[in-house]
């Protein structure tokens, strides 16, 4: 059997993968930056007359795009592992729980989602460790 621990954040998903006989621990960082400072930038509007236009719904779309490729890369380093248990602080533990679903692949598995706060490396381990030790 072959277990994957995913502690997972906006920032940065730390993979464990335990089989019977090694512990693998993998670092994917995400490119996903929501303060984004365009040089030269003055206003986040321009005016015609009497309109405003911003740019929030592109600023959207572009950190939804970078999220989905987060998750996608998370997801590829997973995919022989029988059982997956996902945890973190954020929000993002359940949007790589709704691409689990709709992967035909990955939705036969079994998953669990469980909070958790931030963790050094060795927490992590521990925790999947403890978990799958069942």
């Amino acid at each position: 059997m072959k277990y994957a621990g995913i502690w997972i954040d906006q920032k940065e998903a730390n993979i464990i993968v335990i089989d019977d006989k090694h512990i693998k621990n993998k670092t994917i960082l995400s490119d996903i930056d929501t303060r984004e400072r365009v040089e030269g930038e003055s206003k986040k509007f321009g005016r015609f007359g009497d309109q405003y236009l911003n740019n929030e719904k592109g600023k959207k779309n572009k950190i939804d795009e970078l999220t989905r490729t987060y998750l996608k890369n998370v997801l590829n380093t997973i995919k022989n592992v029988d059982e997956i248990l996902i945890f973190g602080p954020a929000q993002t533990k359940i949007k790589l729980e709704n691409l689990i679903k709709d992967d035909p692949n990955l939705s036969t598995k079994t998953y669990t989602i469980q909070n958790a706060e931030k963790m050094t490396a060795n927490q992590k381990v521990a925790f999947v460790k403890n978990y799958f030790k069942k």
